[in-house]
Formats: C-alpha cells, sequence, structure tokens
C-alpha cells in the first residue's frame, strides 16, 4: 500500500477519534436526503440513542412533533445548502421523549461541486436558557416595578448626564415623557441659579468621589413650576469597575417641606403666645407688687404734708417710706435677677466660709421650729460670683424649704465638689469641676407639675401677700449669670433638694474682704467739687439738690458730651464725676474710660438701676452705685478716697 494512502488513512482516524473524545457537542454526518450518517459520543450522550439505533434514520426524529409539522427540518437544509450555513436555536427531543434546548449549527458538504450531506453540530444549552430565562423574567420584573413606582423619579444617566431611560413616576414629577427626554442632560432639571452655579456636574462629581450623592433642593418641572426634591445619585460600574453611569432617584418632597414649614410657624407661634403669656403674668406680678409698695409711700407721703403731724408719726411714716424704698429695690433686683441683667461684683471667696457666716442668720430666720444642720468639708471650695447675691440665693431656697414645713422639720445645708453637672430640665450636662450647694428638707414636697414651673417669675404656691414668687427666680438668673445651674428634686410628703451649681475656682486667691460698711459722719466728709451727669430731669435735679444738701459744690450736666466740655474747659474745677451709665450718645463707662486716659487723677463713681453694658462688660474697675442709692451710699462714696 503506497505511504500517501496509509498517511491519509491515519489522518482519518485521529479525526474520527477527536470527533468521538467530544462529549459536550452532537457532532455527525447527514447525507444528501438528511438521513444520520456517522454518530459520536456526545450525540448519543445528548440525545439518548445509540449508534446503531440512529445511523441511517432521518435526523427530524430530533425535531418535534410541531416543528416537524412546520417543515423546520426540510427548511434547515434548505437553507444550509443555499446560504452555505444553518444556525439556531430551539426545542429538540432526546429518545425518552424529554424535550431540551439546543444550538444547532449545519454546514453543506461539498466534493467535486457536488452536494454529498451535511455536517451537523448541536450543544445542549438548556442551562443557559434557564438562566438566561431566569435573568430576562428578573429583568421585566425589575422594570415593571421600576415603570411601576409613581412617588419616585427613577432613571439612568450615562457617564456624561445624559438620560438613558425614564419611568413612570419620572413622567408624573418631572412633567417629560419618555420621548421628550431621552438623551437630555439631567441639568435640564435644575433651576438656572443651580445651573450657573455648577450644581449638576458637583453632585456627579460627589457621586463618584463618596460614591454617592443626597441632598434636597429645589428642581424645575416641564411647565416651569418649581418643587422641592429629595436626590440621591449613585454610581454604576461594571465588574472591572469601568463606569456604565448612574442612577438617579428623586422624590417631591414639596408636602412635606410646607408641612414642616408650617409645623415651624406653628411651633413659632406657640412660642410667642407663651412668650405673651409670660409677659402678662410679669407684668401682672410688677403691677401688684408695685401698687402695694406706693401705696405705701403714697399714704405716708399724704399724711406727712397735713399739718401738725405729731413727730412720732412722722417718723414712722418717713421710715414707712425708706422701708418700702428698699423693698421695691429688692424687687427690681430678684427681677434683673431672674433676667440674668443684674450687675454683679463677682469675688473670689470660699463657699464653706460664706456658709457658716450665714449660719446665724438663717437660724434667726427660719425659727426654732426647723432644725439645721450642716455638711461643709473643712477644705476651701471656692467659687467666683458676686458673694451678696449667692448669700441671697441661698437664704431664698433656705425660706422656701422652711415654708415647705408648716409644723417645724429639718433643712441640711451640704457643700461638695462635682466632677460636670448633669443635664437639667432640659439643658445640656456641662463639663468642668463645680461645687454644688445642697439644701434639703423633709417637708411637704412638689408634684411635676409644680416642678416645671418653680422658677418661673410670680409663680407661687403660697397664699396671697404670703410671698413675691421671685425668690427661686432670682436664684435661677444668679445661678445661670454665673456660668452655673441650679436643680431641683422633690417628691411628695418626703422632702425637696435644691442644688446650687457653681465654677469651681479651687487654686485661685481669694478676694481681700472689704472694710464692713459703717454711718459715715456728715462733718467728716470732705467738700467736693462733683460733676454730676445725669440725663434724666427729675433725677439729676433731685440728686444735684441731694448732693448740695451735703455740703458739696454740684455741676450738672445732661449728658457726656457736655460733661467732656466742661472737663476740656478746665479740669482743675472738679475733682469727682458721678455719672450715669446709661445715657443717649456717648455712654457713662465710655465716659469713665475716657477720662481715666486724659485727666487719670480724677476719680470716677458709676451709678446705675440696670445697664447691658455693666452686665456684659463689668464696671472696669470702677465704683458703680446701684439705684435707687441712699444718702449713707453717697457718703461712702463722698468719704472714699481711691488708693
Amino acid at each position: 500500500m503506497p505511504t500517501r494512502r496509509l498517511t491519509d488513512l491515519a489522518q482519518a482516524e485521529r479525526f474520527r477519534l477527536l470527533i468521538e473524545a467530544v462529549k459536550d457537542y452532537a457532532i455527525y454526518l447527514l447525507d444528501a436526503d438528511g438521513r444520520v450518517a456517522t454518530w459520536n459520543t456526545g450525540a448519543q450522550l445528548f440525545k439518548g440513542y445509540a449508534a446503531d439505533e440512529i445511523i441511517g434514520r432521518h435526523f427530524s426524529t430530533f425535531y418535534t412533533e410541531e416543528d416537524r409539522q412546520a417543515g423546520l427540518p426540510e427548511r434547515a437544509l434548505r437553507t444550509a445548502a443555499e446560504e452555505g450555513r444553518f444556525e439556531c436555536e430551539g426545542w429538540r427531543v432526546r429518545k425518552d421523549g424529554t424535550r431540551f434546548w439546543t444550538h444547532v449549527v449545519i454546514d453543506p458538504v461539498i466534493d467535486g461541486g457536488e452536494l454529498v450531506g451535511y455536517a451537523k453540530i448541536t450543544r445542549d444549552v438548556s442551562d443557559r436558557r434557564i438562566a438566561d430565562q431566569a435573568l430576562y423574567e428578573s429583568e421585566q420584573r425589575f422594570r415593571l416595578l421600576v415603570q411601576g413606582v409613581r412617588d419616585y423619579a427613577i432613571y439612568m444617566l450615562d457617564p456624561d448626564g445624559n438620560v438613558t431611560n425614564w419611568n413612570v413616576g419620572a413622567q408624573a414629577i418631572k412633567g417629560y415623557s419618555a420621548n421628550e427626554i431621552i438623551g437630555r442632560h439631567f441639568s435640564l432639571f435644575y433651576t438656572p441659579e443651580d445651573r450657573e452655579a455648577g450644581a449638576p456636574a458637583a453632585a456627579l462629581a460627589t457621586a463618584l468621589r463618596e460614591g454617592k450623592f443626597s441632598g434636597e433642593a429645589q428642581r424645575m418641572r416641564k411647565n416651569g413650576e418649581r418643587f422641592w426634591a429629595s436626590v440621591l445619585i449613585d454610581p454604576i460600574r461594571d465588574e472591572t469597575g469601568r463606569l456604565l453611569g448612574f442612577a438617579k432617584v428623586t422624590r417631591d418632597i414639596t408636602e412635606k417641606r410646607q408641612a414642616e414649614e408650617e409645623l415651624e410657624r406653628s411651633r413659632e407661634a406657640l412660642v410667642q403666645a407663651q412668650k405673651m403669656e409670660a409677659i402678662g403674668r410679669l407684668t401682672g406680678g410688677v403691677a401688684h407688687d408695685f401698687n402695694n409698695l406706693l401705696t405705701v409711700i403714697r399714704a405716708s407721703a399724704d399724711f406727712l404734708r397735713r399739718p401738725n403731724v405729731p413727730e412720732e408719726k412722722r417718723t414712722r411714716y418717713i421710715e414707712a417710706i425708706a422701708e418700702t424704698a428698699e423693698r421695691a429695690a429688692t424687687l427690681t433686683g430678684q427681677l434683673l435677677a431672674f433676667a440674668r441683667r443684674q450687675p454683679l461684683q463677682p469675688e473670689i471667696f470660699d463657699v464653706c466660709a460664706r456658709l457658716r457666716g450665714l449660719h446665724r442668720i438663717i437660724g434667726s430666720t427660719i425659727g426654732s421650729s426647723v432644725i439645721i444642720e450642716t455638711d461643709f468639708p473643712e477644705a476651701e471650695h471656692v467659687v467666683e460670683a458676686d458673694p451678696s447675691q449667692f448669700d441671697t440665693a441661698v437664704l431664698n431656697m433656705v425660706i422656701n424649704a422652711r415654708d415647705a414645713m408648716p409644723r417645724g422639720g429639718t433643712i441640711r445645708i451640704a457643700a461638695r465638689t462635682v466632677d460636670g453637672v448633669p443635664a437639667v430640665r432640659g439643658h445640656a450636662a456641662a463639663r468642668g469641676n463645680f461645687i454644688a450647694v445642697d439644701i434639703a428638707d423633709n417637708g411637704t414636697g412638689m408634684p411635676p407639675e409644680t416642678l416645671k414651673k418653680i422658677f418661673e417669675p410670680f409663680f407661687t404656691t403660697k397664699p396671697v401677700d404670703k410671698g413675691t414668687g421671685l425668690g427661686l427666680s432670682q436664684v435661677y438668673g444668679f445661678a445661670k449669670q454665673s456660668r452655673g445651674e441650679i436643680d431641683v428634686a422633690s417628691q411628695e410628703h418626703v422632702g425637696t433638694t435644691f442644688t446650687l451649681y457653681l465654677p469651681s475656682a479651687n487654686g485661685q486667691a481669694l478676694t481681700a474682704g472689704a472694710p464692713a460698711a459703717a454711718l459715715v459722719d456728715l462733718s467728716t466728709v470732705p467738700r467736693r467739687r462733683v460733676l454730676l451727669v445725669e440725663d434724666n430731669e427729675g433725677v439729676g435735679k433731685f440728686a444735684a439738690g441731694l448732693l448740695k444738701e451735703l455740703g458739696q459744690t454740684v455741676t450738672w450736666v445732661g449728658d457726656g458730651q457736655a460733661a467732656i466740655k466742661h472737663l476740656e474747659s478746665d479740669p482743675e474745677a472738679f475733682d469727682l464725676v458721678f455719672s450715669d451709665v446709661v445715657m443717649p450718645g456717648i455712654s457713662g463707662l465710655e465716659l469713665a474710660q475716657l477720662i481715666r486716659h486724659r485727666w487719670p487723677k480724677l476719680q470716677i463713681v458709676l451709678t446705675s438701676g440696670y445697664s447691658h453694658v455693666i452686665v456684659e462688660q463689668g464696671a472696669q474697675g470702677f465704683p458703680l452705685v446701684r439705684k435707687p442709692y441712699s444718702i449713707d451710699g453717697l457718703l461712702t462714696i463722698l468719704a472714699w478716697k481711691p488708693n
């Protein structure tokens, strides 16, 4: 046998072995009429027929009955013969009658220009079809889901920001149909000012940089109407990280915003109503208490005007006017303390030492039916606050405790150091070291509704004319103005504990004690040349007359500018400037600072009933006399000489 013939036979055998080894594909030949001529292992596995069962039978055996009736086998061969190839996917039938989905390729076999048969390759792609079908169904469900959402605009953007799809919700919210908007840039939905500011590009940049963009802003509908939108933009990437575009979700929150704005307006109206109620209660309380005080003053003054009033009665009416004026000054001081507008004169003092000094006053105030217990550590507990206001606050709390025990009881006063102040009555907690002063009683206690109002001005549970309702308001104002806090805990029929917190000043040197005020002998008061600066005509005339009665030489001017002119014309003409703080133009404090700079040897004393300048900036080291001032107060100032 020739060598070439042997080689061809060997190659044919190798090719046969190759075809037989393929198990994932059915590879076989058909003759020109479509009968099976060869059969491989893969074909047997797919179709279920052995070679001797199928060779010689027509390949239409593998088709479904409906495909055979439709002439699909003949059309497949005709297409392959005429077009050189036939390829499709479809159902086929195994020997056992089960169906499977196949991918089929049929190629014509030509020998010497004559069609001698067909090469047919079939692959079972049932698993892939199931996966494709599942994916398709999932995509359809997702599409129906997205299209069914009407409250949200859900759509895609390409990497440049152009709209690529559009749901029903987007059309309902934006007003554009899919045909009108797909392919256009999403910046169309932004307001002109946002487009000019570069907001669309910034949103996409944020989404790329941070993984998402979210926000609330105004957007535009097709008809030009603006609406509030909640926007979310997420970048979409493939498995390699390549940017495919952006998913964008928009919700119309106009009604929500309007509801929030309406709620805020209602809240502001409620707050305003509460303010007006508080102002009404405050003014009513002030009017009530001051009318009581004015009744005493007016009646006493009327009696003093009568002729031939006995000296004993004259003295009694004068004392009544003086005492009532002191009560009026105390009342205004309590109001200013609650408003945190009381001018304070802070000093550094030991709380424990101060409380020990108050022990005798407290004992005489509360009476013998109440027992006082104290717990004061030996170590200093130092604070920086106004000591006289501290005394008043402690006495107000003690008096409140006494009144809660009409049949007697025990008041316990203690001082301690605490680390921070807990959240109190809705206020945030405070950090740092504080000195806490506890004043506890075992009296009647208070219900929760009373505790909520306990620090309000003129709120009182006492009978009419048994209290002003300003004592605890003073404690509240003093605590707040001293950068501290006041807390109260109470249980009905058990007792109440007030806790005053003041920032600790431990480690700082105590303020040197001022000499006790003494009644000044009029004969020892030096004669001063006083420049009186007072813008209120009534007060100015009265103060000028009072100072003259005290033997002083007085020049009265109505404002700071006039005072400066007098000093510039003859600075040696005065050795004391006595100035009100609140005046038109230059204030008393500004005048004092200017005098200190230009005429440093000239003594300056300030006076005020209330000044926000003094509250906010302090007296800047100048002596301050609080209105209403007394003759003794004026004499003390006139007798005082600076170091």
